[in-house]
C-alpha cells in the first residue's frame, strides 16, 4: 500500500493515510463505497488544509515583509509604481504556483524575482507599441541583484532615504514615507492629516515625479553626507509620531497609526544605524507613548501630565526608553532626541508629580537649549523653571518669550501663561490669556480643555 500526498508539494507536505485495497471483498460495490469514501474525504481535508496554510503564509509574509519587498523591487526596475505593481503580481504568482510546487526556502527572494519578472514581462510587452529606451535590457541584466540584501545597505534604508531626501518638500516627504515604505493606504494618510484624499495623492504624484525628473539616486548617502541626511528623516520620524500623539488639529488627542508606524520606523533605522540619535529619537518615542493611555479620558478629553493615572502607563515601553536613554548618553556623541529623552525619562522615573525632579530638567533643558536653541524648547524650559522655582519666575520667561514674533501666534505659549497666571491668583490675566490660546488652538481636545479652565476662573 502507498501513501497519497499533495502532488509536486514538496518535502514539508503530510502523509494522508492509506489508499482503500484493490481487492474487494464479495459484498462488491457496497464494500467499494465504504473502504473508498473516508479516503476521498481525508485527500480533500488535506488538500484544503494545505490551502489554507499557503493563504497563512502568504498573509503573514505580506504583513512582515511586503514593504521589504517593495523596498528591493525599486531599486531593481527604478520605478515606484512598477514596483508596487510588481509586488501585487509576485504574491498572485505565489498564491497560483505554491499550492502546486510546493513553499520556496526563500520565500522572500521568490518573490522578489518573480514581481521582477513579471515588471519585465510587462516592459516588453508596452514596448511592442511604442519604443523604450534600454530600460527593459538594463533590468534583465540586472539577475544578480535581485538578493534581498542584509545590513547598512539594506534597500529599506535606500527607500527611506530616498523619500525624505532634503530636495523634497517637508510635506511631501512625510506623505511620500508613509505611503511608500510603511505602506498606508492614500485614505488613510489623508484621513490621519485631514485631507481630501486626492490633494494627498497628488502630493504623492508629484513627489515621485520630482524623485524621476531629478534623477534623485536610490541610495544610503556617503558618510560625508550621513549625517546632515539622517537629520532629515529622523526629523520626517518625529513629525509623523507627533502628529500620532498630539494631532495638530481635530477632534482627537490621538491618532495611533501614525505613532505606531512611527515606532516601528523607529526601530528599523536603529536596527539599521544604530547611531546615539537614532537611538535617541526611539527612546524618546518610547517614553512619550508610554502615556498614551492616561493622556486623554474616556469622552477623549486631554488629561495634563500632572494630573495622569501614572500606574496607567507602560512600564514595559518605559524600562526600554530609560535602557536605550542610558546607552545613547553613554556614547557622548548624543544630540536633541537624546537630550529630550532623558526629560522625558526623569518623567518617568517620578512615581507622582510631587517627586518629579524639576531641577534636573531645568539643567537638561539648559544642554538642550545650547544644543537645539528655539523659542519651543525656550518656553518647555520656561515652564520647568516654574514648577521648579515658582510661578512668578516661569512667567518672567514666558513673557520675555511672547514678546517673540514666532510665539505670538502659538496657542501654547499663550496656555502655559494662562496657568502660571492662574497659579499666581490672577484671574483677569489668566482669563486674556485663555482666551488668546482658545482663538489659536486648532485641536478640539485642546480647546475643550482651555475652555474648561477659562470656566473655573473665579469671576
Amino acid at each position: 500500500m502507498t501513501k497519497r500526498t499533495v502532488p509536486n508539494a514538496g518535502n514539508s507536505i503530510f502523509a494522508l493515510g492509506e489508499e482503500a485495497s484493490s481487492e474487494l471483498p464479495v459484498s462488491g460495490a457496497e464494500e467499494k463505497a465504504r473502504l473508498s469514501i473516508p479516503n476521498v474525504h481525508c485527500y480533500a481535508d488535506a488538500v484544503s488544509d494545505w490551502s489554507t496554510m499557503i493563504d497563512t503564509t502568504l498573509e503573514a509574509l505580506y504583513r512582515k515583509d511586503a514593504r521589504r519587498i517593495f523596498a528591493t523591487l525599486v531599486r531593481l526596475l527604478g520605478n515606484f509604481d512598477l514596483a508596487e505593481e510588481a509586488l501585487h503580481d509576485a504574491f498572485i504568482a505565489a498564491a497560483e504556483r505554491w499550492p502546486v510546487d510546493g513553499i520556496p526556502g526563500n520565500p522572500v527572494a521568490w518573490l522578489v524575482s518573480a514581481g521582477r519578472h513579471k515588471a519585465i514581462d510587462q516592459l516588453r510587452r508596452q514596448r511592442r507599441f511604442a519604443p523604450l529606451d534600454a530600460t527593459v535590457e538594463n533590468i534583465a541584466d540586472e539577475s544578480s541583484q535581485a538578493e534581498v540584501p542584509e545590513g547598512p545597505e539594506d534597500d529599506r534604508l535606500r527607500l527611506i532615504f530616498t523619500c525624505c531626501h532634503p530636495s523634497l518638500a517637508e510635506e511631501a516627504r512625510v506623505a511620500l514615507t508613509l505611503r511608500e515604505v510603511c505602506g498606508l493606504t492614500t485614505e488613510e494618510i489623508a484621513r490621519a492629516f485631514l485631507m481630501a484624499p486626492p490633494t494627498l495623492a497628488q502630493r504623492i504624484v508629484r513627489a515621485k515625479a520630482k524623485i524621476r525628473d531629478a534623477r534623485i539616486p536610490y541610495q544610503v548617502p556617503g558618510a560625508d553626507e550621513l549625517g546632515e541626511r539622517l537629520q532629515s528623516v529622523l526629523r520626517v520620524v518625529y513629525l509623523v509620531f507627533n502628529e500620532g500623539y498630539s494631532a495638530s488639529a481635530g477632534a482627537m488627542v490621538l491618532r495611533t497609526q501614525l505613532s505606531g508606524e512611527a515606532i516601528r520606523l523607529g526601530r528599523l533605522l536603529a536596527q539599521l544605524i544604530p547611531e546615539p540619535e537614532v537611538t535617541g529619537l526611539l527612546a524618546l518615542m518610547l517614553l512619550q507613548e508610554s502615556r498614551r493611555a492616561a493622556r486623554v479620558t474616556s469622552g477623549g478629553d486631554l488629561v495634563p501630565l500632572e494630573e495622569q493615572d501614572r500606574s496607567a502607563w507602560d512600564a514595559v515601553l518605559i524600562e526600554e526608553g530609560c535602557a536605550l536613554v542610558r546607552q545613547s548618553l553613554l556614547s557622548r556623541r548624543f544630540g536633541a532626541y537624546t537630550l529630550q529623552a532623558a526629560i522625558a525619562a526623569v518623567h518617568a522615573g517620578a512615581t507622582d508629580a510631587g517627586e518629579t525632579d524639576w531641577n534636573e530638567i531645568v539643567g537638561l533643558y539648559d544642554v538642550l537649549l545650547r544644543v537645539e536653541p528655539s523659542p519651543v524648547v525656550a518656553l518647555n524650559r520656561a515652564v520647568a523653571v516654574a514648577m521648579r522655582d515658582g510661578p512668578r519666575a516661569g512667567l518672567v520667561l514666558v513673557d520675555a518669550l511672547l514678546e517673540q514674533e514666532p510665539m505670538r501666534g502659538y496657542h501654547l505659549a499663550h496656555a502655559a501663561r494662562a496657568d502660571l497666571c492662574r497659579r499666581l491668583d490672577e484671574p483677569e490675566a489668566a482669563r486674556a490669556a485663555y482666551a488668546t490660546a482658545l482663538t489659536l488652538a486648532r485641536q478640539e481636545p485642546e480647546r475643550r480643555f482651555l475652555q474648561r479652565r477659562l470656566d473655573q476662573l473665579p469671576n
